[in-house]
């Protein structure tokens, strides 16, 4: 049960960065997605590169 929450709330995380990656305009297509899919394979840790590293350098 527990196991479940986190994955949900991570897969809900992970559509949080996809939407505020493609929010920005300064990024290439290609860059977005390529952003876009290395947060969705990983998930948390996708999150917690691009919340920590990534957002504040695009």
């Amino acid at each position: 049960m527990l196991a479940s929450i986190i994955y949900i709330l991570g897969i809900i995380a992970a559509v949080w960065c996809v939407l505020d990656i493609f929010k920005h305009n300064n990024l290439d297509l290609i860059w977005k997605i390529i952003l876009c899919v290395a947060v969705l394979a990983t998930s948390w840790v996708g999150f917690l590169v691009y919340y920590f590293i990534v957002r504040s350098r695009i």
